[in-house]
């Protein structure tokens, strides 16, 4: 560059001092309609590189006068930023003391020029609704959604959790609903959708979207497992709500075989028939669980039934005992069964073999009934007597 200067400073002195050194200046007209200008050719170079010297010299002034604004907008806009990166830390201080009005305040104020606006306006959203004000948290959502246009997520994923926070369940489950079609294993969207779905009795969708939960590691096999057995006998409740002990016999029937062989969803529509007084229906579900796998929670609903065909559960209990082995509770459940049945003997005789293997008020009174029956009061009097130390003895002090 410096090269091309010089080259070009020479060149302008060898037009201006080659003539007047050989004298010979040559001439120069510019002739208008009203005015003639003369001049040497010396001059007019003297002339053009004076404006040339004036042209640049203005270029340099209006340069440094526009360069002043763009530092002064860029150092106003810089203020603006530390301003807001000072007070989004102050709120995030105030978010851990709790102070939501002043978390929302701090959040919102110069949220444009935050480093992550969208952030600001969320959080101030959350602390306006976290003090009841729905107004100013829509208010907050709203320009953060304009402010968030290619990347929805974070501004819908915060709007269902303010929905389910004022209880409007419907809308937050359709909010859900389309995350879900963007995002299906999100896993906040996953644990808001659990919610949604949970307050409005959508139980068909909570089972789809518990694979998913899997695979993000939402809850543990524990949890996923329970609500897994909410949403089944939601579905039962449902059905028994519209159709009542015929709906429930047709939604278990259409059940898979995997769904049926399941002990707790055997108990729950047991206990469901039951409530329907379908006590026949129960009996089979239950005697059925029971001779494919033995399970204490079937045996404990065995006393509820009021069924027409009392030998049929005697003889499973019986069949379970031999084996099963002398289990308590499987004596003290045939001894009940008898006992409705006025099967004094025999009841007895169940009682007995489940006191000797453990202490039981309850069945000290069913023993003592029987007794009564068959003309033993003075055992029966003894057995209400261990019946009462036993429950004297586990009842709690006050």
């Amino acid at each position: 560059m410096l090269k091309v200067l010089l080259l070009f400073a020479l060149l302008i002195a060898g037009i201006v001092l080659g003539p007047m050194l050989a004298g010979h200046q040559g001439y120069v007209l510019i002739q208008t309609d009203n005015y003639n200008i003369e001049t040497s050719v010396t001059g007019l170079m003297i002339i053009l590189v004076l404006a040339l010297v004036v042209i640049f010299a203005l270029e340099w002034v209006l340069r440094r006068i526009f360069r002043t604004g763009a530092h002064t907008r860029g150092w106003f806009v810089g203020r603006k930023r530390r301003r807001a990166r000072k007070q989004t830390e102050q709120a995030l201080l105030k978010l851990a003391e709790g102070d939501y009005q002043q978390v929302e305040k701090l959040m919102s104020k110069n949220a444009d020029h935050a480093e992550q606006p969208v952030v600001n306006y969320l959080l101030a959203a959350e602390a306006a609704q976290q003090r009841g004000d729905e107004a100013r948290a829509n208010q907050h959502l709203d320009r953060a959604a304009e402010l968030a246009e290619n990347d929805p997520i974070p501004v819908e994923i915060t709007r269902v959790r303010l929905q389910l926070a004022r209880n409007e369940n419907h809308a937050a489950r359709h909010g859900v609903d389309k995350l879900l079609e963007i995002t299906p294993r999100h896993p906040e969207v996953l644990r808001l959708a659990e919610q949604a779905y949970i307050r409005t009795g959508a139980w068909t969708s909570l089972l789809d979207i518990i694979p998913s939960m899997a695979k993000a590691n939402v809850g543990d096999d524990d949890h996923r497992d329970a609500l897994q057995q909410q949403a089944w006998i939601g579905m039962m409740d449902q059905a028994r709500a519209d159709q009542g002990s015929e709906g429930l016999k047709s939604w278990w029937k259409n059940q898979s075989r995997k769904t049926r062989q399941q002990i707790t969803l055997q108990v729950a529509i047991a206990e469901h028939l039951i409530e329907c007084d379908d006590h026949d229906t129960a009996q089979e579900v239950i005697l059925d669980g029971l001779k494919r796998q033995y399970d204490d929670r079937l045996v404990t609903v065995i006393p509820r039934l009021k069924t027409n065909n009392p030998e049929q559960i005697e003889k499973v209990l019986r069949q379970q005992i031999k084996t099963q082995g002398d289990r308590p509770l499987l004596w003290s459940t045939l001894g009940q069964s008898l006992l409705k049945h006025g099967e004094w003997q025999e009841a007895s005789l169940a009682f007995r073999a489940a006191l000797k293997q453990r202490p039981d008020a309850f069945d000290y009174a069913w023993l003592a009934d029987c007794l009564d029956r068959m003309h033993q009061p003075e055992e029966a009097a003894l057995m209400r007597r261990d019946g009462l130390l036993l429950t004297l003895q586990n009842t709690p002090p006050a």
